[in-house]
């Protein structure tokens, strides 16, 4: 097993650099983080294409407890999705 890679956590994510078998759990714990920091929202960069990213990417931020909204960027044309972030629960 390969050690996981860390990225700096910043306002957007370009899924470019990752394997798609990896994108559902790279955007979980990708929004997981960015709560953590207080990032209230995010951009993530899945691209264009077929769709089958952006279906995989809208599906993990639908699931996720801590995203409350997701929508299209407007800008990308289809490229990329914003999610707003609640607030990560305390630690215990």
């Amino acid at each position: 097993m390969s050690e996981p890679v860390r990225i700096p956590i910043e306002a957007e994510l370009d899924l470019h650099a990752f394997d798609p078998k990896d994108v559902t759990s790279v955007v979980e714990e990708y929004v997981t983080a960015a709560a953590a920091t207080g990032r209230r929202e995010v951009r993530i960069v899945h691209g264009r294409g077929q769709g089958v990213q952006r279906g995989r990417v809208q599906a993990a931020l639908d699931r996720h407890p801590l995203v409350t909204q997701f929508w299209d960027d407007p800008a990308s044309h289809l490229g990329a999705t914003i999610a707003l972030i609640g607030k990560a629960p305390r630690p215990t």
